[in-house]
């Protein structure tokens, strides 16, 4: 039973540790932790009967209105969190005699498989680092040999020809050796200093600037007489050569004469205080002294049949090239070291999701035989016609439900191509069936949206509807509860309440969820465990974040794809164009042509009330402001803080058209249809992301009008939000704007993978390696395909190394 217990004890610490990461930049990563926490810690606590119940308790304490805490009293709570986790899970392993270690990482799809637990070694105990370094090192996310592995050069040095001064041309990057020969800030104008360095190597002098600088700590690092290196891109300035902002290196007498100096080196993401050339001997000493605790795990027909390096070597000249490498190759990542190390890691990220894929195959399903009848009466019902394609993806559904093993499939549309008719077709068949149907959305607004909207048909057809949110309490609570439990309510909708302890479901036949990025994988993996009786539900995820079908497939290919791909008929061109505050007057101008017309705005503010915190115009306070501004129309004002039949009124009120201009905070994001609305104006707008600004964009354009979306931005904004309004100015179409946010964001953030439950990415790139992602998939798959357990002895290795990759996630990942 003990062993039970650090099994929950250890899934509570991984997403701490990560979390506590990067000096906790993972924290906002990480969703929901104040209800995920004491959820798993309750299971804990199950298990461990009358052992550890006052620890389990005190860890619980840590979380208690975790999310409303500062950002420094949260970092207290966790690294409390983890600490009394280390004791007790030590505590427990010495009781049943189990060697525990405590100094488990989570994991990534970098990962190595270890032949010993060498690589879990604190970074801090490598000869030179000591615990001010290691502190430096534990800012950039390396806190073990195995993470500094995995820390890769960002580019490269090439110092086998270094020039003289006089050497150096204009437009290109170079490397340079100097001594110092004057240093000091430098007046640009009366309000704006630069600081200089001016160094000579008897050919010429060559001056170095930098225009953010400490001047005490800048002063310090270049004394003169001192010898440096610099790097970066030469430029003429009045005649004479610079470097504006270079890469520096102090050297010692005589070293750039030394052969160990001059060859290719690595230039590492470092963080300030932490210097390249400390770093190089941090990253030597950690290849010489660790490189053969790594297991290669990659079959060797498999390396023989893709011509890939051997692990070691790939890592040893990756970390440390030979003098005859490939310059261009090395900087581009394209080397053969880069490409097998992309290989292994693509491999196994496929390894873990074909292995899940053919786990859910042979799972029992619900099997259902449904006649349609309800389906009929719904398309009768309708005030539309369903389009060809949503056709086509209700086919394949159906087709899936009436299998014996469970459907998971992933349902990809633009925003207003009809995903929520198709969810509902869907739970249709399920109830027609005599089965129950969880919808469950990442927010109570999404969920409510959902809720009145689904409700409005289920009524007609005689299906009973419940709406189940975190904020319901009491005995309101209980009852609800109570009769989902009965099997009296058929389609539930809510958000992560549905998962949530003490709600059980009679008779779970399809769980849908939607927007199913914005999840952390226990929750998604939760709703997948409650059918009854060992028979999984069927699972249907959707998201209008679509990304390209071949990316699809490959990232998510433990699922079936279905993509909506067609819009309803009708549906007009939306321009959208962006405003800066110097222009609202104009903007206004534009909406009161469009009310003068008989037409219909929105208004979208980030905030319902004002913050002392930020400068950002609210929902509240402007709704007040636009009423005096446009005396002759009705406002009105819908945001997330009111009640569920509240909204309902406003929303009713603006689709009758007795309300003229709509103000609203991101509420109205999704399940909003008015076709008389013609102008959407979002307010702040530099501050929403691609996929928010595209979902708002979408409630307008729904009618035979030709509408507009105003992007109202202020001016001040950082150069990936200005990207961010430049797409949206010159595209429509969801996929379009998808793949120019998988670009801005990286694969990373805008798949998920740290909430998905799938290893992270530490040197592949889905977008630029998706050749070697194909490459890989197929050969994970014929691997299953031949071997679905891994059970035979020539993949007993292989299969060692998928488990350390993957740290027991790959239940989790089914659902990702």
């Amino acid at each position: 039973m003990n062993s039970e217990v650090i099994s929950c004890l250890l899934a509570i610490k991984r997403p701490l540790q990560y979390a506590s990461r990067n000096a906790y930049k993972n924290l906002p990563k990480i969703k929901d932790l104040h209800i995920v926490i004491p959820e798993l810690l309750f299971e804990a606590k199950l298990k461990a009967g009358n052992i550890a119940i006052s620890e389990i308790e005190g860890i619980k304490e840590q979380f208690i209105s975790f999310d409303s805490l500062s950002l420094d009293e949260k970092h207290k709570r966790i690294d409390s969190a983890l600490s009394s986790l280390e004791g007790l899970i030590e505590k427990l392993g010495d009781i049943i005699d189990v060697p525990v270690d405590c100094n488990e990482t989570v994991p990534t799809a970098g990962s190595c498989s270890i032949s010993s637990k060498s690589l879990n070694t604190p970074i801090q105990y490598i000869k030179g680092v000591g615990p001010k370094i290691a502190s430096l090192l534990a800012r950039r996310g390396i806190k073990t040999i195995e993470e500094a592995l995995y820390l890769f050069p960002h580019r490269y040095d090439d110092r086998r020809n270094l020039r003289k001064v006089a050497q150096l041309r204009a437009g290109e990057v170079q490397q340079v050796t100097g001594d110092v020969l004057a240093t000091g800030e430098v007046m640009l104008s009366a309000r704006r200093k630069i600081f200089e360095v001016i160094i000579g190597d008897g050919t010429g002098t060559l001056t170095l600037k930098w225009f953010n600088y400490n001047k005490k700590y800048i002063q310090s690092l270049y004394p003169e007489g001192c010898r440096i290196l610099a790097s970066g891109e030469v430029k003429l300035y009045s005649g004479s050569k610079e470097i504006i902002h270079p890469d520096t290196e102090i050297l010692e007498a005589g070293e750039d004469e030394l052969a160990s100096f001059k060859r290719i080196l690595p230039v590492y993401p470092l963080t300030e205080g932490l210097s390249q050339k400390v770093m190089r001997k941090i990253m030597a000493r950690v290849l010489a002294d660790f490189i053969d605790d790594i297991v290669d795990g990659i079959p060797e027909s498999i390396r023989y049949q893709r011509q890939l390096l051997p692990l070691k070597e790939a890592m040893k000249e990756v970390h440390f090239p030979s003098n005859d490498a490939d310059l261009d190759a090395l900087m581009a990542k394209k080397t053969a070291s880069h490409k097998g190390l992309v290989y292994d890691e693509f491999f196994f990220l496929e390894l873990g999701i074909a292995m899940r894929r053919r786990g859910i195959e042979t799972r029992k399903g619900v099997e259902m035989k449904s006649t349609g009848r309800l389906k009929s009466k719904l398309l009768e019902i309708l005030p539309f016609n369903l389009t060809g394609a949503q056709k086509r993806v209700i086919g394949e559904i159906e087709t899936d439900l009436t299998l014996p093993s469970p459907m998971h499939r992933l349902l990809q549309g633009d925003v207003g191509c009809g995903k929520t008719i198709v969810a509902l077709v869907s739970a249709l068949y399920a109830v027609e069936e005599g089965y129950q149907v969880a919808i469950m959305a990442p927010t109570e607004i999404l969920a409510e949206q959902h809720y009145i909207n689904m409700r409005s048909f289920a009524e007609k057809l005689g299906i009973k509807t419940e709406l189940i949110r975190g904020s319901l309490k009491g005995k309101e609570k209980k009852e609800v509860i109570e009769t989902i439990a009965k099997g009296d309510i058929e389609l539930i909708v809510g958000t992560h309440a549905l998962i949530q302890e003490g709600v059980s479901f009679k008779r779970l036949g399809l769980g849908i969820i939607d927007e199913q990025h914005r999840f952390g994988v226990v929750q998604r993996a939760k709703l997948g465990e409650m059918g009854c009786g060992g028979i999984a539900p069927n699972i249907l995820v959707m998201t209008a974040t679509p990304i390209p079908r071949s990316l699809a497939m490959t990232v998510y290919g433990d699922l079936e794809l279905s993509v909506i791909d067609e819009l309803p008929p009708g549906r007009q061109e939306i321009k959208t164009k962006v405003f800066h505050e110097r222009d609202r007057a104009k903007v206004y101008k534009l909406i009161e042509s469009e009310l003068k017309k008989g037409r219909q705005a929105y208004i979208v503010y980030p905030l319902v009330d004002e913050s002392e915190k930020m400068e950002l115009m609210d929902a509240t306070g402007m709704a007040e402001e636009l009423q005096t501004v446009f005396k002759n129309y009705k406002v009105g004002l819908i945001h997330g803080r009111m009640k569920v039949d509240e909204k309902e009124s406003v929303m009713a009120a603006f689709k009758d058209g007795l309300i003229n201009l709509l103000v609203s905070t991101t509420v109205i994001e999704v399940g909003i249809d008015v076709p008389n609305a013609t102008i959407m104006v979002i307010e702040h707008a530099e501050r929403f992301g691609l996929s928010q600004l595209h979902q708002l964009r979408g409630r307008v354009g729904r009618g035979n009008d030709t509408s507009i979306c105003v992007l109202l931005a202020q001016y001040r904004k950082s150069d990936e939000a200005r990207e961010r309004l430049r797409v949206m100015e010159n595209f429509t179409s969801g996929f379009d704007i998808s793949e120019a946010d998988l670009k801005i964001r990286g694969p990373g953030d805008f798949l998920g993978t740290r909430q998905s439950g799938m290893p992270d990415f530490r040197i592949g790139n889905i977008l630029k390696d998706e050749r070697i992602l194909k490459a890989s998939r197929d050969d994970a798959f014929s691997v299953i395909e031949k071997d679905p357990k891994l059970s035979l002895p020539e993949n007993r290795l292989l299969k060692s190394v998928l488990e350390d990759r993957w740290k027991g996630r790959l239940e989790l990942a089914g659902v990702g």
